[in-house]
């Protein structure tokens, strides 16, 4: 879900350049902003305490992030970091909560993007508890084309590295290559220039 640019600027939104492995906010930070993508990528993220990264989610143009936090009131459990160059519109808390406040409607979509997300997590952990790497790999990616208007089969390019594939997935790297070639031999997806078509 996002909200219009203009609507976020004529509640004094401003906007912010960012360039690729900057922090946009740390985890225990305190929230204190509503986020929007604008161009470019981000990703959110968290390090166990042996170092290994675990992606929660990869966000791209116009995708908003940081607002549950809003309602929380609690310390950010991830990060937010640039993938690549990006520009990021952000608003203050209590603007945004008086935005909110103010249209109900919006309100309204607020909550429904946050109760699909909370969905999708709910999915994914149920898979990715399973052992099997490929059902683990499969719903990853059916999850991100779940909102393609072509759901063909092979029509969809997976947009993540492979390296950020395996930690969405909670795989290594080299079990995620293997379980890879494996499903093109399964003929679960194809590999086309390097990249994954599902």
């Amino acid at each position: 879900m996002s909200i219009k640019i203009e609507i976020l600027h004529s509640i004094g939104a401003t906007e912010e350049d960012y360039n690729p492995g900057d922090y946009i906010f740390r985890e225990n930070g305190s929230p204190q902003f509503y986020y929007q993508v604008i161009t470019g990528e981000i990703k959110l993220n968290n390090y166990n305490i042996e170092g290994k990264e675990f992606i929660q989610n990869i966000l791209t143009d116009m995708d908003a992030f940081g607002e549950s936090m809003l309602f929380a009131e609690k310390v950010y459990p991830m990060n937010a970091i640039a993938l690549s160059k990006c520009t990021i519109i952000k608003v203050c808390k209590h603007k945004f909560l008086k935005l909110l406040d103010q249209n109900p409607l919006l309100y309204q979509n607020v909550c429904k993007s946050l109760s699909e997300r909370l969905y999708r997590k709910f999915v994914l952990m149920q898979k990715i508890s399973c052992h099997n790497a490929s059902e683990r790999l499969k719903e990853v990616i059916e999850l991100m084309k779940r909102d393609q208007t072509d759901q063909a089969p092979f029509t969809y390019e997976v947009p993540i590295t492979r390296q950020q594939l395996a930690s969405r997935a909670g795989l290594c790297l080299e079990t995620t290559i293997r379980t890879i070639k494996k499903m093109e031999r399964e003929k679960l997806l194809r590999i086309h220039n390097r990249k994954i078509l599902y």
